[in-house]
């Protein structure tokens, strides 16, 4: 059996929070995490996760013979991969892997891919358009703000048809046909 606490015991025990618990040193986390406007404290840390299991992917791969065939094959695929999610900015060789990061995953995000098309001013904006409802990728409308953008989708993100921040730029950009207002 366990003895029942006492008084300043249970005061103690409401004050810390098990759940999620914060370690001191995560200044960086907080920078990123500020950053890129990420609000869940999980996406963070399965991005860093994903990024400590491709370096250490990397480095089994690298400590294979040199002239073995598979090495030569699992690097291509492996490169292929994170070159087409957006990771690494060329498949030149397995030392672009060491510099993946939870940060290459956060610049991979939608918002994040938003304001470098220009269709949003700043993250706040994005990811404000995002849970609204405003932006489609191909023909599915995204309302999450964590999703990944690979260098495929990047040319298929466009505004939903129904959206009034859509009619806005037409009317400015003068493109707005007349068939649209009718709509």
């Amino acid at each position: 059996m366990v003895r029942k606490l006492k008084f300043h015991e249970q005061k103690l025990l409401k004050k810390v929070d098990f759940i999620s618990w914060e370690v001191d040193g995560n200044l960086k986390e907080l920078k990123v995490l500020r950053r890129y406007r990420i609000q869940r404290r999980e996406d963070y840390t399965m991005y860093n996760k994903l990024s400590r299991e491709v370096r250490e992917l990397a480095r089994k791969i690298r400590d294979l013979d040199a002239k073995d065939a598979f090495r030569a094959k699992s690097t291509g695929q492996l490169l292929e991969k994170l070159y087409s999610l957006g990771l690494i900015p060329t498949k030149q060789g397995l030392h672009l892997c060491e510099k993946v990061s939870a940060s290459s995953f956060c610049r991979r995000r939608l918002p994040t891919i938003m304001v470098k098309l220009r269709m949003a001013q700043n993250l706040r904006t994005a990811i404000t358009f995002i849970e609204q409802g405003h932006i489609r990728i191909g023909p599915e409308v995204v309302t999450d703000p964590a999703f990944l953008v690979t260098r495929n989708m990047e040319d298929f993100i466009t505004w939903v048809d129904s959206s009034k921040i859509k009619q806005h730029v037409m009317e400015y950009n003068e493109e707005r046909d007349d068939f649209d207002l009718v709509v």
